[in-house]
């Protein structure tokens, strides 16, 4: 009777002090076989969770922890079974417990995170679950990890009593595969175990706004935080960024509308970041343009997003030689920065001060699923679609990206690529921001031999990049310039197998290759430091379902579809401006249709085979483009290779393949393709040879301009 006593009254003091909130529901916790498993942010956790789960478990411990006379004391409060991890009989103890109808808890990641995310997940506890058919109860502990009682490096925040929530999700099972060896079809459980964990994290994370966001990280890890730094070599802090976001949508509302699609033609710079900030908070759309589309692609997308008012600033437009191209956009308003900036009067700064006190008043009423930005696709194969974002789905991509990679306070990411771009958008900017690390905005991503030097000048430890770039990064790095990255992590185009040694042997990194879209922005799947598979993209981030829809023609693979929260609202299409069209494809509404051609091996790789618009028909037979140019690269590897097709009458089309490599034969194709298995039918017909191949601003191919070289 003491016992339950005294821990309904910890309970009570522990809800006080720390705001304690217990959310989800509680059906599962009624199973005759549970096993409750929970991430490990504190020494707090077990008693957290001993106080208010509405029933008496079994809590399994380390010998270690056990045999702490502290911890001892804590733990006679409540029933527990101390366990040796080395010791084989351990995990069939446990199995006796859940066997016996006894609720049990674990912490799957065997020690408190360091990091605060999810670490290392045991195969144990999934072995435990499969084997007495337990139903599996994840509770998300978020708040722990910010106590004194954490192990979290000294930057991350400190509070004495922080909000604390315990998130109860539905149970659900863990089966042993049927076939395979003991310890792989263990494994396989543990693999399971660890994304139903990655799932826990993902789908207990809160989803407003971009600037409830914001305003949440600026409460989490304080005001005076400096998390930005741009080349004006200025460090912002929250606080700074919300009076410029503040000050800035602020003047900006009185040249816009509510709802109105506002174009933003500006560099990497903290300003720009603010401006969108401030334009979400008043009820505006941010509309990123890309400034290296040139005239027709920037007036195309004006109209497909019915674009009347852009802000650009003077200065950068003289230095980017924009003149002419601002000059094309009949019926658009341009407006300066420095002209907003040099408005913004003595009432407009003291509604800013007032207002950077109680900054949630600041912000028009919107809800989750309100278009947060536009984004415009890269033209690479056709016009420039508007793709509207909402919130929910940046948001979730960020807790999406936050659950499988562990990203710390002290990391500081190099983004140089632009914010017109999904992946620099969310990856490179809104990632660190909202997540309490500090991020260094570079103008252009082109400067080879300054991003390595500006790498190791200011400590990156995280970098993101395409391919394309990272190459030729790493041609004109020292090879001291990464000593501290942490992560590289490359997309938007295929990673060559050429780059990936050179970074793997030159800097001793592993590049962590992803794949996503800008409708989905971006990310769909990314390779982690836990799961990482050799030429492939990784595994699909949780809450994205896939559907894999067979092509004819094509043995090896199919059509990829997806479906989740980051899944884009819809185009907008220059054919009609400012409509909406919902994402649908032939797997259902809301499906979007990536153009992919992609092979998910048994334990959910993703392997990219190609776009479906980038096959060939030729001598009846599809052949893939990318394969193309893959023997290219093969035959030689220094060389830029980009292959594309023309219209041939006897074969039906003939593969073209344009190359920096003045010396690269046929011959040498197909002794490449034979070395490699490949069929010499993907060997190009027609070789020829330019100074450097066309590349959009995002470091992607531009196959229109290739299309189009290759038929004059």
């Amino acid at each position: 009777m003491l016992k339950p006593l005294i821990r309904k009254l910890l309970g009570g003091v522990l809800g006080l002090l720390f705001r304690l909130r217990v959310e989800g529901r509680m059906d599962g916790l009624r199973s005759p076989r549970l096993l409750i498993i929970a991430n490990h942010e504190s020494f707090l956790d077990g008693l957290l969770l001993g106080v208010t789960l509405p029933l008496d478990p079994v809590f399994v411990v380390h010998t270690g922890v056990a045999a702490n006379p502290f911890f001892r004391l804590v733990l006679s409060l409540v029933d527990y079974l101390a366990v040796d991890p080395t010791n084989p009989m351990a995990m069939k103890s446990i199995v006796k417990l859940v066997e016996s109808g006894r609720p049990v808890v674990i912490f799957p990641e065997g020690r408190i995170t360091n990091t605060g995310n999810l670490m290392k997940v045991y195969d144990g506890p999934a072995f435990v679950a499969a084997k007495t058919g337990a139903d599996v109860v994840p509770v998300r502990l978020d708040g722990p990890a910010r106590t004194y009682f954490a192990r979290t490096s000294g930057e991350y925040p400190r509070r004495l009593f922080p909000r604390i929530t315990l998130t109860v999700l539905p149970a659900s099972r863990i089966t042993l595969p049927e076939t395979g060896r003991s310890r792989e079809r263990r494994r396989l459980a543990g693999e399971s175990l660890r994304r139903l964990m990655q799932e826990m994290i993902f789908s207990s994370q809160p989803i407003d706004t971009l600037y409830s966001g914001f305003l949440d990280a600026m409460d989490i890890h304080g005001r005076q935080r400096r998390v930005l730094e741009d080349m004006k070599q200025i460090e912002y802090s929250y606080d700074d960024l919300l009076k410029m976001s503040l000050g800035l949508g602020r003047a900006a509302e009185k040249l816009t509308r509510p709802g109105e699609a506002v174009g933003l033609l500006l560099p990497n710079l903290g300003a720009t970041l603010a401006l969108l900030l401030g334009l979400t908070a008043r009820g505006r759309v941010p509309a990123m343009l890309n400034y290296t589309a040139g005239a027709e692609g920037l007036r195309n997308a004006c109209v497909a997003g019915r674009i009347l008012t852009v802000i650009t600033a003077r200065k950068f437009v003289e230095t980017a030689k924009l003149e002419p191209i601002l000059a094309g956009l009949e019926g658009v308003r341009i407006h300066y920065l420095e002209d907003l900036a040099a408005g913004i009067g003595l009432l407009d700064k003291l509604e800013v001060l007032l207002l950077s006190r109680v900054p949630r008043l600041a912000a028009h009423p919107a809800r989750a699923d309100d278009p947060a930005v536009l984004l415009f696709t890269s033209g690479s194969e056709g016009k420039p679609k508007g793709v509207v974002l909402s919130h929910r789905a940046i948001l979730s991509n960020i807790a999406q990206i936050r659950a499988v990679i562990d990203l710390s306070v002290e990391d500081k990411f190099l983004n140089a690529l632009p914010l017109f771009h999904s992946f620099g958008l969310t990856g490179g900017s809104l990632l660190p921001l909202l997540s309490g690390a500090r991020q260094f905005l570079y103008p252009s991503p082109l400067h080879y031999r300054v991003i390595p030097e500006l790498c190791y000048d200011r400590n990156c430890t995280v970098l993101l990049g395409t391919g394309t770039f990272l190459g030729n990064y790493a041609r004109f790095a020292h090879p001291y310039d990464f000593h501290r990255l942490r992560h590289v992590i490359a997309g938007a185009e295929k990673l060559s197998e050429a780059v990936r040694a050179t970074w793997i042997e030159k800097f001793g990194i592993r590049i962590l290759e992803g794949y996503g879209a800008t409708e989905t922005a971006p990310v769909i799947a990314v390779n982690t430091p836990m799961a990482y598979r050799a030429g492939s993209v990784g595994q699909l981030l949780p809450g994205i379902q896939a559907k894999v829809i067979p092509v004819p023609g094509i043995d090896n693979g199919g059509l990829l579809h997806v479906q989740g929260p980051n899944v884009m609202s819809g185009y907008y299409r220059y054919e009609h401006p400012g409509e909406l069209e919902p994402p649908s494809s032939e797997a259902g509404p809301g499906w979007y249709n990536t153009g992919d051609i992609v092979e998910i091996d048994a334990e959910g790789y993703l392997h990219i085979r190609g776009r479906v618009k980038r096959f060939a028909k030729v001598a009846g037979e599809m052949i893939s483009l990318e394969v193309v140019e893959k023997i290219a690269v093969a035959a030689s590897p220094a060389g830029q290779h980009g292959a594309t097709t023309r219209s041939d009458a006897q074969r039906g089309e003939a593969i073209l393949l344009f190359t920096t490599d003045a010396g690269l034969t046929r011959e040498r194709l197909q002794e490449a393709a034979r070395a490699g298995g490949l069929p010499e039918i993907a060997v190009a017909r027609e070789i020829r040879v330019v100074e450097a191949l066309p590349l959009l601003g995002t470091g992607k191919v531009d196959y229109v301009t290739l299309k189009r070289m290759g038929e004059g």
